[in-house]
């Protein structure tokens, strides 16, 4: 399936820059300060703001590397978000159709996708800052929601909002609210679409379609650089 309109980028729909910001923020806003987890908000708090420093460390994320945005997440993000659960939850209902090894493909795909809209995004980090509002959750809790605002000088204050679940006495991440956009209703929404027309099989295809073009995209617009 060739409609790949589907996967439109919520940056561009949304608040362009701003969301493109969020959204990589978001992803990779997990750290080893993780490991030092108290509260959840607290959690957010500090490694948000670790990986706000590597960033504006590293001129190979600032140049939108991808391949160095992947060392970054495998070592940085993905021991600290449940992205099965995010990647089923997206797929929805369908997910439990679908057979392992189509599962295992459509996480690498999926998180490939995620990674491959956002690269640019990192090179407009600069003189960002996160504030955690209060939280509203009681000790027993084991599903919150911590909610910040990512704050430039001179500009709006922007939403952004973690879903985080508590397993074996440690808090993941599995969903996003980016300026009141759910990420993971956001893709269920477009993925129901592409599997009643086309199964499984036409999920993983469209998104490893829409995976070359943006990898040639960007590619392209590092090589213009």
């Amino acid at each position: 399936m060739s409609g790949l309109t589907l996967f439109y980028n919520p940056v561009r729909s949304l608040v362009q820059a701003a969301l493109q910001l969020t959204l990589v923020l978001s992803l990779l806003g997990l750290t080893a300060l993780a490991n030092a987890q108290s509260t959840p908000d607290q959690l957010i708090l500090n490694i948000s703001q670790g990986v706000l420093d590597e960033i504006k460390a590293d001129r190979s994320l600032q140049s939108g590397d991808i391949n160095r945005l992947n060392a970054l997440v495998d070592k940085r993000v993905l021991p600290h978000v449940n992205f099965q659960r995010m990647t089923a939850l997206s797929v929805g209902r369908n997910w439990r159709s679908a057979s392992p090894e189509q599962q295992r493909i459509l996480m690498v795909e999926f998180r490939r996708l995620l990674m491959l809209t956002y690269a640019d995004a990192v090179r407009q980090v600069t003189d960002t800052q996160i504030q955690v509002r209060p939280m509203r959750s009681k000790p027993e809790d084991t599903e919150v929601i911590v909610r910040t605002q990512v704050l430039r000088p001179g500009k709006e204050a922007i939403q952004l909002d973690y879903r985080l679940e508590k397993a074996d006495g440690n808090w993941k991440i599995f969903d996003l609210n980016i300026l009141g956009l759910w990420l993971v209703e956001h893709y269920r929404n477009q993925f129901q679409q592409v599997v009643g027309a086309s199964g499984i099989d036409g999920l993983i295809r469209a998104l490893q379609d829409k995976n070359q073009s943006l990898a040639a995209n960007t590619g392209a617009r590092r090589a213009a650089n």
